[in-house]
C-alpha cells in the first residue's frame, strides 16, 4: 500500500474526520460549544478548498484498488456536496446549542463522500449506513416537537428496509459473479439469468427506497416534516445528491435495456405525476418540499435512462441546481420560535411587506425550482429530457413534461402567498423583525447569500459547468 497516496487520495476524507474528533474533544471538555460550529464550518470549507484543489490538478487514484479510487469525476461530486453543505452549516447557528449537529453532519458527509468514491459494494454499503445512521439522530435532535421520534423510528424503518434489500441483492451479485465490484452491477445488467436480474431489481429498489420513489415513499413526507427546517434542508439536499450519484456511479457507461430500462422509467414516471400532484395540497413548506422532492427523484432516475456519457453530467447539475435552489429557500424561511409552525404556507403570507429579501429569494428559488428559464432549474431539466429523448425513449419524455408542468402551480402559489396575500399576523412579523436583529438571523441571511451567488453562477455561466463535468 503506498501511504503518501492513501493519505492525498483521501485528504478530503481525513479532514472530516479530524474535524470530527475535533468536535468530540470540544463536547468532552464541556465548554466551548459554540466553537463546534465554527470547526466544522472550517472543516468542511477545507476539506471543499482540498478536493478543489485535486480536482484542478488532475489527480487521480486508487489508493485501495477495487475499493476506493479518486477521479476528476469523483472529486466534482465531493466538491458538490461539501459546498451544499456550508449553507446547511450557516443556518444551523440558532436551531441547536451544542456540538451534536455538526458532529453528526461531519458524520454523514464522511459517508456520502465514500459512496462517490466506492469501487465495491463493500465500501457503498459502509457508505450508505454511515450517510444515513446519523441522520436518524439529526431528525430526533428536533426534541421541542413530539413528532420528531415518530419520523426518525419512520426513516429509520425506510432505511433498514433499503438496506436488507441492497444486501440481498449484492449477495446475489456475489454470488453469481464472486466478485464485490460495483462493475459487477453493469454487467448483470445485459445479463438474461434470473439471478442477475432479481440482483439488479433488488439493488434498484433499495435506491428507490432511498430516494423516496413512489411507491417507497410513504413515509418520507413524515420524516421531512418532523425534522427542523435545517435537518430538512439536509435530508433534501445532501442525502438525495449522495444517493444520486452513488446510483449513477452504479451504472456507469452501461446502456439500459428491457426490462430495466421499463423500471427506471415506469416508477420515476409514476413519482413526477404523484409528486407534483400530491404538493399541491400540502399546508406546510417542508411537506411541499418533500413531495417535490419525490417529483425531483424522478426526474433525476430518468437520467439513467440517456446514454452513460450524458449521465453523469444532467445529473450532477440538476443535483447542484436543485440542492442550491433548495437550500436557498430554507435558508430564507422567517425564523419562528415554534418550529412547527415556522413553515406553514398561511405564515407565508404578505412576506413580501415585512421582509422582502426573504420573499425576493424564497421567489428565485422557487421559479427555480419550477423549471422557469432563464433560471438552473431550467437547464437541469432541460439536460434530463434531452437526453432520454435522445435514447429514443420519446413517450415517456413527453408524459415526463406534461407531469413536470404540475409542478408549477404549486411553486407559484408560494409567490402568490408572498407578493398578493395580505400579511400574516401581527405576532408573526413581530418575530420576523426580532429573527433579523439575532445573530442567527445575519448567519442565515449569509447562507441566502452564499446560495444566491452560487445560483446566479449556475444561470449565467451552465456551459462553464458542463465543460467541466
Amino acid at each position: 500500500m503506498n501511504s503518501q497516496l492513501t493519505f492525498s487520495a483521501m485528504l478530503p476524507e481525513h479532514l472530516l474526520l479530524l474535524g470530527i474528533v475535533l468536535m468530540l474533544a470540544i463536547e468532552i471538555v464541556g465548554k466551548y460549544s459554540r466553537l463546534a460550529l465554527w470547526v466544522a464550518v472550517a472543516t468542511v470549507a477545507a476539506a471543499t478548498g482540498v478536493a478543489a484543489s485535486m480536482y484542478a490538478s488532475g489527480f487521480s487514484g486508487a489508493p485501495f484498488p477495487g475499493q476506493f479510487s479518486v477521479a476528476p469525476q469523483t472529486l466534482l461530486a465531493k466538491i458538490v456536496v461539501l459546498g451544499l453543505a456550508l449553507p446547511v452549516l450557516l443556518m444551523s447557528r440558532d436551531d441547536f446549542d451544542g456540538g451534536e449537529f455538526p458532529a453528526l453532519l461531519l458524520s454523514s458527509l464522511y459517508g456520502v463522500c465514500l459512496l462517490i468514491s466506492a469501487d465495491s459494494f463493500l465500501i457503498m454499503f459502509l457508505g450508505l449506513e454511515l450517510m444515513s445512521l446519523p441522520v436518524y439522530a439529526l431528525i430526533v435532535l428536533a426534541f421541542r416537537r413530539p413528532e420528531s421520534a415518530e419520523s426518525a423510528l419512520k426513516y429509520l424503518v425506510l432505511g433498514g428496509t433499503a438496506t436488507a434489500m441492497f444486501l440481498m441483492g449484492v449477495s446475489l451479485l456475489f454470488g453469481g459473479s464472486g466478485s464485490m465490484e460495483i462493475s459487477t452491477f453493469a454487467t448483470a445488467l445485459g445479463a438474461t439469468d434470473l439471478m442477475s436480474r432479481a440482483a439488479v431489481v433488488l439493488i434498484l429498489l433499495a435506491f428507490f427506497l432511498k430516494a423516496a420513489i413512489v411507491p417507497f415513499h410513504a413515509w418520507a413526507p413524515d420524516a421531512y416534516e418532523g425534522a427542523s427546517v435545517t435537518v430538512t434542508a439536509y435530508m433534501a439536499t445532501i442525502i438525495k445528491a449522495g444517493v444520486l450519484l452513488a446510483i449513477v456511479r452504479l451504472f456507469a457507461t452501461a446502456p439500459v435495456v428491457s426490462p430495466v430500462a421499463d423500471l427506471l422509467a415506469i416508477f420515476p414516471l409514476v413519482s413526477i405525476v404523484w409528486g407534483n400532484l400530491t404538493a399541491m395540497r400540502q399546508p406546510s413548506f417542508r411537506r411541499m418540499i418533500a413531495y417535490s422532492s419525490i417529483a425531483h427523484a424522478g426526474y433525476l432516475f430518468y437520467a439513467l435512462l440517456g446514454d452513460g456519457e450524458g449521465r453523469f453530467q444532467a445529473v450532477l447539475f440538476y443535483v447542484v441546481a436543485y440542492g442550491t435552489l433548495n437550500a436557498l429557500a430554507f435558508t430564507a424561511l422567517p425564523a419562528s420560535d415554534n418550529d412547527a409552525e415556522r413553515d406553514r404556507l398561511d405564515n407565508l403570507k404578505g412576506l413580501w411587506h415585512r421582509n422582502p429579501f426573504a420573499a425576493s429569494v424564497i421567489a428565485i428559488a422557487m421559479l427555480s425550482l419550477a423549471g422557469i428559464p432563464p433560471f438552473p432549474g431550467f437547464v437541469a431539466k432541460f439536460l434530463i429530457f434531452k437526453n432520454v429523448l435522445a435514447a429514443g425513449y420519446t413517450t415517456y419524455a413527453v408524459i415526463g413534461l406534461i407531469g413536470s408542468y404540475l409542478g408549477i402551480y404549486f411553486y407559484l402559489r408560494v409567490i402568490q402567498l408572498m407578493f398578493m396575500s395580505a400579511d400574516a399576523t401581527a405576532a408573526t412579523a413581530d418575530s420576523a423583525v426580532a429573527y433579523s436583529d439575532r445573530p442567527a438571523g445575519v448567519f442565515a441571511r449569509g447562507a441566502s447569500l452564499l446560495c444566491l451567488v452560487a445560483m446566479l453562477l449556475l444561470a449565467i455561466f451552465p456551459g462553464w459547468m458542463l465543460e467541466r463535468v
